[in-house]
């Protein structure tokens, strides 16, 4: 088998662009990939179109050899838009394998030690401003079938945060408690928004509602910064979502940073990398917990990965999404009434495309505006809708 042809499928995704990677064989058999890259979707389709140049005509099956030649002939190492190349490249091939044998992925990377995994849902609070619109939204999240809530409170902070500002974002997760009760697992995110001092004051003030994790205190690009901030929180760090590779982990893990880790599939390095991590994370006793929050075949690689690693704790995925995302590919989901996602079965990822729903939704530009607004526009809830997640119930 040779691959033949490496292309791309732009679909608008409200909050950004889905960048679909397909790779086409001479024996019909076409893999799926992932590169969405948040606001610089034409950037990695660029990298995409490069690193089709050097895969042409290459054996599928043969994954190991194909990324690490590819990665070491770039000559540039890491970043965003390489690396989210390559994972996209990767976990593509991984499909095309699981298709040619006719079995999931999860199958070739030493089978499967669950059927489900925890969820936790992020954009659940579409539209809420107030307080109390996060507790009914939170409410009807719990209702829908989560048993897990993720967030961003801190508007758009730039590294410090006052005491009034730090009032409102405590009276919001306090809202957001009280309308679920404790057994609702909550997830804090920073989205890096703070330095040491200001994210060791936050954890402080957070730890009364016991959350999960405060994710990300700090910009991802100083580890002496996270390893003081985790050591000095009551609450339990996650980070890595903007890390890349075993390069990125393995110094947070050595010099114990993290409570949980946070590759992205899409970035990180594709399937085989994230399940090197995950390793890695096992022999310090860290959790595993995806970063998730793009499409489809996203959700779909992370899932194969939730089948296999010991140490997978949490997937993340988005509880509301852009109306058409049911109509762009067979993405079904079942959503247990314990708050789990079932792990999809079929060949391969599981995910085919429908092309003429896709077609509907072109590139429209989105701009990341976690510092110029709040991370999500507000928008009125019915403009936006759960998307295909079914219940087992």
């Amino acid at each position: 088998m040779k691959i033949v042809a490496v292309d791309t499928l732009v679909v608008d995704f409200y909050r950004t662009n889905l960048v679909i990677v397909r790779v086409h064989t001479d024996e019909g058999i076409i893999g799926l990939g992932e590169a969405t890259l948040e606001g610089k979707e034409r950037a990695v389709q660029g990298a995409i179109a490069e690193l089709a140049e050097a895969v042409v005509g290459l054996d599928p099956t043969s994954i190991s050899k194909i990324l690490y030649e590819t990665a070491r002939d770039w000559y540039w190492r890491g970043g965003p838009v390489i690396m989210t190349a390559l994972s996209s490249l990767e976990m593509a091939l991984w499909d095309i394998s699981a298709r040619e044998l006719g079995v999931p992925v999860s199958r070739l990377l030493g089978g499967a030690t669950r059927d489900r995994v925890r969820a936790y849902a992020n954009g659940w609070f579409s539209g809420a401003v107030t307080p109390e619109d996060y507790a009914a939204a939170a409410r009807r999240t719990v209702e829908s079938g989560f048993r897990g809530l993720k967030w961003d409170p801190f508007e758009n902070y730039d590294l410090t945060i006052t005491t009034a500002q730090l009032d409102r974002v405590l009276a919001q997760i306090d809202a957001v408690r009280g309308a679920v009760g404790r057994d609702v697992e909550l997830f804090v995110e920073g989205h890096g928004r703070f330095d040491v001092r200001h994210a060791i004051k936050v954890a402080n003030e957070i730890a009364q509602f016991d959350p999960v994790w405060f994710e990300e205190p700090c910009p991802p690009d100083n580890l002496d910064a996270l390893v003081d901030i985790r050591r000095a929180s009551p609450v339990p760090i996650a980070a890595g979502e903007r890390w890349y590779g075993r390069q990125g982990f393995a110094p947070a893990l050595a010099r114990q940073a993290v409570d949980f880790v946070q590759p992205d599939v899409t970035h990180a390095g594709g399937i085989a990398e994230l399940a090197f991590i995950s390793t890695l994370a096992a022999t310090s006793y860290v959790g595993f917990a995806p970063h998730n929050p793009s499409g489809p075949l996203s959700t779909a690689a992370t899932l194969q990965l939730g089948a296999t690693l010991p140490n997978f704790r949490y997937l993340e995925i988005m509880a509301t999404d852009v109306p058409w995302r049911p109509e762009i590919t067979n993405e079904r989901l079942v959503l247990t009434e314990d708050g789990d996602i079932l792990i999809p079965t079929g060949v391969g990822l599981g995910i085919e495309v429908d092309l003429a729903a896709v077609e509907q939704h072109p590139f429209t530009p989105h701009p990341l505006r976690m510092f110029q607004d709040a991370v999500y526009d507000i928008r009125p809830r019915d403009e936006r809708s759960f998307f295909n997640l079914e219940s087992d119930s």
